[in-house]
């Protein structure tokens, strides 16, 4: 659930992340420093793109969004607010990030900033394909180079590096080339026994480090990278596999933390190489883990099912409708809304440990000292 609890999923759906504010003009008009804000990652930060493509990796329905503003569905694959909207709200943000791809998305809001994220999106352009459309992570950086055009034909070229300079970039993927891509059941069989687990995480990350040097080379300087959460202890996998109430998918979860650990080598040498670079990594991983081992601690009673169900003993055989579909009665006390993402409560506890949490949830800043830097 990007790429937290990774809205993965093995059926192309999916994840992953992040943080609003003002624009540059904003803020030379109101006096604060709240900077543009760019999103790139997948189902866990869709605000909404995927209802402007042919897919079958939406969320515009019922019962999603029960819980956001005037209970309307808008395509976010949560109940309610995804961790970039509270993030938003947190820092003072006074709406929501908007959707590229929304027709509405032009004038002076896009100077706040733009969320490309997209359900069932990967690093690798084939990720998610069984979904049919969405945005891989190169279609998503094309689309900020179109952004970017558009701000310097309103600021003029010297005010919109400004702004790109300033503003926060955060990129959250990784979840579906996992279960959407190397690990989809059935399918995916043949090219395991052609790749091995590390060939396939060294071809993700290549990928990504031109990807996250394009963004750069585009003026993005402050770049949040989040890492892959534990995606072998979602409902769906649960369900699948048949495991028990605290079992999870070893294999899955051991590939991710390979991943997560070359994903963070990586990081650090984007940070020492490009110069003028800060970037971030969150270890979403280690957040999700956290939550999902003592959740008690954390004020919720249901780890390990989906909140909005249909079949499965965790409620992760079927998706959150479109259909007949059944809602718990509190969703606070649910870490799933689905079979595969979070619920907004789980959002609201990953948000914070990202906003105000210490150099092991996020490194080498959280998101209050990244705003000031």
């Amino acid at each position: 659930m990007n790429s937290f609890i990774y809205a993965t999923h093995f059926r192309p759906r999916m994840i992953a992340f992040v943080f609003v504010g003002l624009s540059f003009m904003s803020a030379l008009c109101s006096g604060t420093n709240l900077p543009a804000v760019f999103v790139f990652g997948d189902s866990l930060l869709d605000p909404g793109n995927n209802d402007y493509i042919i897919t079958l990796s939406r969320a515009n329905y019922p019962p999603n969004g029960i819980d956001f503003p005037n209970q309307v569905p808008t395509g976010r694959f949560t109940n309610g607010r995804t961790i970039i909207d509270i993030m938003g709200n947190e820092v003072g943000f006074p709406g929501f990030l908007p959707p590229y791809l929304a027709p509405n998305t032009t004038g002076k809001v896009v100077l706040q900033g733009v969320n490309y994220a997209s359900g069932a999106g990967g690093i690798l352009k084939e990720t998610g394909a069984l979904f049919g459309g969405r945005l891989d992570l190169d279609a998503q950086i094309d689309y900020f180079a179109n952004t970017k055009n558009y701000i310097i034909s309103r600021l003029g070229a010297q005010n919109a590096a400004k702004l790109i300079g300033k503003a926060i970039f955060t990129v959250s993927m990784g979840s579906n080339d996992f279960l959407n891509n190397y690990l989809v059941p059935i399918l995916s069989e043949p090219k395991r026994a052609l790749i091995p687990p590390d060939v396939f995480v060294e071809k993700l990350i290549s990928k990504y480090s031109l990807q996250l040097t394009r963004l750069y080379s585009m003026g993005a300087h402050k770049i949040v990278v989040v890492n892959v959460g534990p995606i072998g202890c979602i409902p769906y996998v649960k369900d699948i596999l048949n495991l028990g109430r605290y079992g999870c998918l070893d294999i899955a979860n051991q590939i991710v933390q390979r991943f997560n650990e070359r994903l963070k080598d990586l990081v650090a040498e984007l940070s020492t190489n490009l110069k003028g670079s800060l970037f971030v990594y969150g270890d979403a991983y280690r957040i999700v883990d956290d939550i999902y081992t003592n959740y008690k601690r954390y004020g919720f009673d249901v780890p390990d099912a989906a909140c909005c169900f249909l079949l499965g003993h965790h409620g992760g055989i079927l998706p959150c409708g479109p259909g007949p579909v059944k809602v718990c009665v509190d969703r606070s006390k649910y870490i799933f809304w689905d079979a595969y993402h979070p619920s907004e409560a789980a959002n609201v506890v990953i948000t914070r440990r990202f906003l105000d949490g210490d150099s092991n949830d996020i490194f080498p800043m959280n998101i209050r000292q990244l705003l000031r830097a």
